[in-house]
């Protein structure tokens, strides 16, 4: 297999090239990273270039571009199983599926309200805009509901990290940025979130500018 190539945006705002980006150094997956600058009067034209959807992030390897955080991520789990980027079990597989597919198409208003911003810091800023506080509500009553029933020990959704984990972290992100209140099971997961080296990482690589 050829060298891996995941293309991103500016690490400060672009919450879809965190979730592959995570994944694959949690899962210590090899990968070169390139970047396209974001909110750039080129920024379509130089998008198009790897991707045909003229967006990031896209998984460049053995000739072909892989786009959208999902679809990468998928192909992850299935070029790398003993990852267990999926929780092994069925119905947990499931859960985490479905939840990772929700937030992905879903949450409008916490997006549009509340983007990531990973080094601002605004408490409270957008939480009170139409739909945000039913965003926050049903984000934490997800990660309340996979923790009472994570099918291993550990601090994340289904116990281990997994791809669901990295649909999340921009939201974790964001909550930080914009100090939404959450009770201590979400904090607590949060706060595994954060410990991460590999978040740490992408923390260390965000500038004031994107």
């Amino acid at each position: 297999m050829s060298e891996r190539i995941l293309v991103i945006g500016n690490k400060n705002w672009s919450s879809w090239s965190l979730r592959p980006w995570l994944a694959m150094r949690v899962s210590d997956i090899p990968f070169r990273e390139e970047h396209v600058e974001l909110r750039q009067p080129g920024t379509r034209a130089a998008c198009l270039r790897h991707s045909p959807s003229g967006l990031v992030p896209v998984l460049k390897q053995d000739g072909r571009a892989i786009w959208d955080s999902l679809a990468i991520l998928e192909t992850l789990s299935e070029q790398f199983p003993d990852r267990q980027l999926w929780p092994d079990a069925a119905d947990a597989r499931a859960h985490a599926r479905s939840i990772s597919a929700e937030m992905h198409s879903g949450f409008q208003p916490l997006r549009q309200h509340l983007p990531m911003d990973c080094l601002g810091r605004y408490p409270g800023r957008g939480c009170d805009a139409d739909g945000v506080a039913a965003n926050i509500d049903r984000v934490c009553a997800i990660w309340r509901e996979c923790r009472a029933q994570a099918p291993v020990k550990g601090p994340f959704l289904f116990g281990h990290f997994t791809n669901a984990d990295a649909m999340f972290a921009p939201v974790v992100s964001r909550f930080e940025t914009y100090a939404v209140p959450v009770d201590t099971v979400c904090r607590d997961y949060m706060g595994a979130i954060l410990a991460l080296p590999a978040m740490a990482d992408w923390l260390a690589g965000c500038t004031p500018t994107g």
